[in-house]
């Protein structure tokens, strides 16, 4: 099985939310099918069909987030440091064409989110950036074009 990497932020994040839709969302959805029910004829109810998709939703939701949780692995950021840009890295880089600087952290793909500065270790521009160090440039193409970035700063935190 292929090991998921995360932080532990992300770790609590997925529980919380399977946590949710076990307890709050699937109870609710339960109790929704029941009463579309009691209106009768099933064939043409529409509550009942949009309340027997949205428990297929839930249920599929649930099955997604068990699998990621358990194939977890849970990376202290914390704990690491190092002048190389690995998992967890919070990472400033400077655009060479416009001078802006940019900071993200790697984090999980399930984690990333790039208005919040996390990156997911997947994206281009987070596979150009491991094994870097400060000092280093890196190119990475884009929808637009290609882009170079040199690397200001590493951190862990």
């Amino acid at each position: 099985m292929e090991k998921v990497p995360m932080t532990a932020a992300g770790y609590d994040r997925l529980q919380e939310e399977l946590k949710h839709l076990k307890h709050v969302e699937r109870p609710a959805v339960i109790k929704a099918i029941a009463e579309a029910r009691e209106h009768g004829d099933l064939s043409e109810n529409a509550e009942y069909h949009a309340a027997r998709e949205r428990q297929s939703f839930i249920e599929g939701r649930v099955l997604e987030l068990e699998d990621k949780i358990s194939r977890a692995e849970v990376i202290d950021v914390s704990k690491l440091s190092g002048d190389v840009i690995k998992f967890g890295a919070t990472i400033t880089v400077a655009d060479e064409d416009t001078d802006e600087e940019m900071t993200y952290q790697i984090v999980g793909q399930d984690e990333s989110d790039i208005k919040s500065g996390r990156l997911s270790v997947t994206s281009p521009l987070a596979r150009a950036l491991i094994g870097k160090q400060v000092g280093d440039m890196v190119e990475v193409s884009t929808p637009g074009g290609s882009k170079s970035y040199e690397i200001v700063k590493v951190d862990y935190r």
